[in-house]
């Protein structure tokens, strides 16, 4: 057996082809003196032992954990509830549970081998584009669209402290109103019930008189502003002023200025920062805000917003909702509850900045290297699963605060009024407090987000520019060390701009988790062949754990086909 794992023949022929097509798509993978242990003997540990000694070493999955929080749970599995309902509760759990043995699987190689993630997926069989493997291509694709996603979570936190700290009012003075496609909506119900209709072949359901009951009760609340509103939207004209400026979303710069101080404040602390910085400030941030959440769902239960057990069963009972949008939204939201194909990535890097790979020090055939390997994965194990029970009852909380509360009054996040609709899933338990409750909490989940994110993609992209050969491919020199500083401070800034030039965070992130869904499928075929192929057999799992990854790459084949077809489905004009 070859120490490197990976067979002789590795070199596989490329199809009869064009010259330049052949060059370009190039099927091959890595001899296996392209593979180097960097790890040094002398930096050896022993793992831990007992549960207690375990829980002191875990961390990176919280890091994860304090990751995905902010913008999968808080923001995207919020939206699903209020737009599904209960239907798709099975579909948000089951998001979080198939994820963990993939993300494991990678972790299992990086013990084996000590080498990071897109360096390892550049060995994966398949065509070569320009010369990089096609999954570190798509990767490429990826984390632009993350990008992207920080921008809108750069988005979320300026609004939360926009309402938390106006600077001018502007914002919060403009997210006081409904949305426009609120008050379209209201203005259609308005106009089935008018009195010369006075028997609609289509009379309001009891939840739909509360929303328009309630858009009505806001928009009074607007006074001259809000009659405008109402004149122009029963008339059936477009919502601006005589200056033509928007009534219902003008132009506001409180959330911009916002977004632009915490980039620049975030780049200052990740210039500075390092790995238990990351670690400790962001779990901090998180834990919290998922307790206090947790807990106002089991108090909705004393409420009329309470779901009964049916209402539960229906919900893990592996329905679908009526209409594509909330599927849409449910599929895109499978991209990025639990740990999403960026997590799934990132995770390994933490894991050796923590310490396990270095640990376990270079490989050999001794059974003390294998004792060693053994002990740091089953503290990895520790660590995955214990951030999994974390994020899963997130994710459950989140998204049955969202049907308890936004899905029963007809609200949906979007837009600018994106944190002001979500925190109304506070007030029925903490009242009007909890308008400040909730913006805390938001920044402290949506900001835990943008820091590890951003920390996280500067390594993968750092790791990039050492696969392509613009960087060391030593992730332990100066070189890279310099290099992950460098990047680590200008990815905020550039999510900054994004979110300037497109305000709109959840069209941000939905978009973010389409990508990321659609790579779901490809990181557990990678997983797969590290396992058969490349990984040391000494520390291959058991037949138990390869069904659980099978179904895990299953599940996730599933759920990006339909979410990028619908999607694709919906881009091409009709």
């Amino acid at each position: 057996m070859l120490l490197s794992g990976i067979p002789r023949n590795s070199v596989v022929s490329p199809p009869a082809t064009r010259p330049s097509i052949r060059r370009f798509l190039r099927m091959s993978q890595p001899s296996d003196t392209q593979y180097t242990d960097r790890r040094i003997a002398s930096e050896v540990a022993d793992p831990p032992r007992s549960p207690f000694q375990i829980l002191q070493h875990i961390g990176p999955g919280l890091i994860i954990a304090a990751n995905i929080v902010g913008s999968g749970e808080l923001i995207m599995t919020t939206k699903t509830g209020a737009q599904a309902g209960i239907a798709l509760l099975w579909l948000i759990l089951l998001g979080c549970v198939v994820k963990v043995f993939v993300q494991l699987e990678f972790g299992r190689f990086a013990i084996s081998h000590g080498e990071t993630t897109l360096a390892s997926l550049n060995r994966v069989p398949g065509p070569r584009i320009l010369g990089i493997n096609w999954i570190v291509a798509f990767w490429v694709l990826m984390i632009s669209t993350s990008t992207a996603q920080l921008g809108g979570i750069a988005g979320g936190v300026g609004q939360s402290l926009s309402l938390t700290i106006p600077i001018t009012g502007d914002y919060a003075k403009a997210v006081s109103c409904p949305s426009t496609k609120e008050i379209q909506q209201w203005a259609a119900w308005k106009t089935t019930t008018s009195e010369s209709n006075a028997q609609p072949t289509n009379p309001l359901t009891p939840k739909q008189l509360n929303v328009v009951q309630r858009i009505e009760s806001e928009l009074q609340e607007l006074g001259a502003r809000g009659q405008q509103i109402q004149s122009l939207a029963l008339a059936g004209k477009p919502l601006i002023d005589e200056n033509g400026v928007s009534l219902v979303d003008p132009p506001t710069r409180d959330e911009k200025i916002w977004a632009i101080l915490l980039s620049i404040g975030t780049s200052v602390l990740l210039w500075y920062g390092r790995y238990k910085l990351v670690e400790v400030f962001s779990v901090a941030l998180v834990v919290a805000f998922t307790l206090i959440t947790i807990g106002n769902v089991f108090a909705l239960q004393q409420t009329s917003y309470a779901l009964s057990s049916a209402e539960i069963l229906q919900g893990l009972s592996f329905g679908l909702p009526g209409g594509d949008a909330a599927l849409i939204t449910a599929l895109a939201t499978f991209g990025i509850i639990g740990v999403g194909a960026t997590e799934l990535i990132s995770y390994p890097y933490w894991c050796i900045e923590k310490g396990y790979a270095r640990s376990t020090g270079p490989r050999e055939p001794s059974g003390a290297w294998l004792q060693r390997a053994q002990g740091w994965f089953n503290v990895m194990k520790w660590d995955a699963f214990a951030s999994m029970i974390i994020y899963t009852l997130a994710t459950a909380a989140f998204y049955l605060m969202g049907v308890c509360v936004l899905y029963s009054e007809g609200r949906d996040p979007e837009g600018m009024r994106m944190v002001g609709t979500l925190s109304r899933s506070y007030v029925p338990i903490f009242g009007e407090y909890a308008r400040w409750l909730f913006l805390i909490g938001a920044f402290a989940v949506l900001y835990s987000t943008f820091l590890v994110a951003n920390a996280g993609n500067a390594r993968m992209i750092a790791d990039f520019c050492g696969v392509v050969g613009l960087s060391s491919s030593d992730h332990e020199s100066r070189q890279r060390v310099k290099l992950v500083q460098w990047i680590s401070t200008l990815l905020p800034l550039v999510c900054a701009i994004v979110f300037l030039f497109f305000p709109e965070p959840v069209k941000l992130i939905k978009i973010a988790g389409l990508t990321q869904a659609a790579m779901l499928p490809m990181l557990g075929y990678a997983a797969i062949h590290f396992r058969r192929n490349v990984t040391d057999e000494r520390l291959r799992p058991g037949r138990l754990w390869d069904a659980a990854l099978g179904i895990s790459t299953v599940a996730l084949l599933l759920a990006a086909g339909w979410g990028v077809w619908k999607a694709a489905v919906d881009l091409l004009p009709r």
